[in-house]
């Protein structure tokens, strides 16, 4: 079995965040990296209040943390995305994920309408199989 290994994103405000929540951004096990919730927060933690300005920069939390374990979007394998009003949400996130997500075939996607996301609108989870130097 192998040994699982903690990966953090190179911002070390960020990295603070974690520390003081009890949890890594993403975990690496054998060439799968199971990634943490990223929501749209600032360096100092606080979310972001434009609602689209939230996802991107949700995204853009979860590429640095992609790169960190020598990942790309194009190695994400299963997302599972949270939204508190997905009615109201759903064209701004697509127009993101879109923009972001542009090669075929699409990962798998689940997502979650919930009522509570400690203060933020959005958050994206992922699971991304790590590419080998075959």
């Amino acid at each position: 079995m192998s040994q699982r290994e903690a990966i953090f994103p190179d911002t070390s405000e960020r990295h603070a965040l974690y520390e003081t929540h009890g949890y890594s951004a993403a975990i690496k096990s054998g060439d799968l990296l199971f990634v943490s919730g990223q929501v749209g927060s600032r360096l100092d933690g606080s979310p972001e209040p434009d609602f689209k300005k939230q996802v991107e920069l949700a995204f853009e939390n979860l590429s640095n943390v992609l790169k960190a374990a020598s990942c790309n979007f194009d190695n994400i394998i299963d997302v599972i995305t949270f939204h508190t009003d997905p009615e109201k949400q759903f064209e701004t996130i697509m127009e993101v994920k879109n923009a972001v997500f542009k090669t075929t075939p699409h990962s798998n996607w689940t997502a979650v309408g919930v009522n509570w996301l400690a203060g933020f609108d959005f958050e994206i989870k992922v699971i991304a199989r790590i590419p080998s130097a075959y």
